[in-house]
């Protein structure tokens, strides 16, 4: 464990010498990518301190035994082996996990997108609470949320709601959401009180910089129109809606959130450059999960990952099996102790996957 603690130390005094280069400093996409690394790496290193202080600790402690000419000393030395063994395994775990590689596009920012799916007026109302829920959540980690579009259901909720999340290592905790979500309740449209089931699909999409897509724009085709919808005369009567037609892909992205044509511009080409990123990371994710069969953040968009079930109060997300009793907090956006198990369970199998870390 220290020799791999040693060799992060020494990346990591290699980064700390970069990243004050001029030349680095310069090329801001290498910038980038070095300052996310050296984050990272001190994390390790500051536990691995901990780590080669309690080993020092042990050896310490065992040479005073081992002397035992003072027995003072040595039943002082015998408390600090105790004390120091029992602390070593738990903090041995961690570093092996912190030792995984780590995805870089864990530490972006994303762009959610909520889509209704079966069910009718009930979907798009599930929709609705899924963003709600997700609103709540984001706000507990002191992340911000940026409604790009919205398509409104005609009962409540949203048949489409696309919105970014910008704040510390999002994708990296909501990319567990995607894929689809159903729900088991008696719908507000119910008049006979029987359960439904309905659905909605989650996609998340790492937010792609400029320099991770290079997108062409005599591909894409702008059309402005005037917004739809309320938002005021301002929004209504001036040509500030922005339609983007992406030609290779025949990919369309809206938005009419923002007053201003350029800002509402800026927003689209961020959705549809996350939305081209986001097409080579399912072919990379379908490549390793070839490599290892299973994985909790695969992102097949087809795939039940969770229901919701009202009567019974229960939430079960599938990939891991795990049901919680509990539904009334998670909707209202606890859902920070379902991540923790997908991760536990995702750190499981990257370690399974990396014999060398462990």
């Amino acid at each position: 464990m220290l020799e791999k603690i040693q060799i992060v130390k020494q990346r990591f005094d290699e980064i700390n010498d970069l990243i004050i280069q001029p030349d680095i400093i310069a090329d801001q996409k290498r910038y980038v990518q070095l300052t996310k690394e050296y984050k990272d790496l001190k994390k390790i290193v500051d536990k691995g301190e901990v780590y080669k202080e309690l080993t020092e600790n042990i050896a310490e402690a065992e040479e005073i035994i081992n002397d035992g000419s003072d027995a003072e000393m040595v039943e002082m030395a015998k408390m600090q082996l105790e004390e120091s063994k029992e602390q070593l395994p738990a903090l041995e775990e961690q570093i092996r996990f912190m030792l995984i590689p780590k995805d870089p596009d864990d530490a972006k920012n994303v762009v959610v997108e909520v889509r209704a799916g079966t069910g009718g007026d009930e979907a798009s109302i599930f929709a609705g609470d899924l963003y709600r829920m997700y609103t709540k959540f984001c706000s507990t980690k002191g992340w911000s949320v940026d409604v790009v579009s919205t398509s409104e259901g005609t009962s409540g909720g949203f048949k489409e709601i696309i919105f970014e999340v910008s704040g510390e290592d999002v994708y990296g905790t909501m990319k567990f959401e995607a894929g689809v979500h159903r729900v088991q309740r008696v719908p507000q449209t119910e008049t006979q009180g029987r359960v439904h089931t309905s659905a909605a699909t989650v996609m998340v999409l790492p937010e792609a910089e400029e320099f991770d897509v290079e997108l062409d724009m005599t591909e894409v085709r702008i059309e402005r129109t005037t917004s739809t919808g309320p938002g005021g005369q301002s929004v209504n009567t001036t040509y500030s809606a922005i339609k983007l037609h992406h030609e290779p892909t025949g990919m369309i992205v809206s938005c009419q959130d923002q007053k201003s044509s350029h800002k509402n511009l800026e927003k689209a080409l961020k959705v549809l450059r996350s939305r081209l990123y986001e097409i080579e990371l399912a072919k990379k994710q379908a490549a390793d999960s070839e490599k290892r069969k299973s994985m909790v953040s695969s992102g097949d968009r087809s795939a039940k990952i969770r229901t919701y079930n009202y009567p019974q109060g229960r939430v079960t997300d599938h990939r891991i099996n795990l049901t919680l009793y509990d539904l009334s907090n998670i909707i209202d956006g606890d859902i920070q102790k379902i991540i923790d198990e997908l991760m536990l369970a995702e750190n499981t199998e990257l370690l399974k996957a990396n014999d060398d870390v462990i």
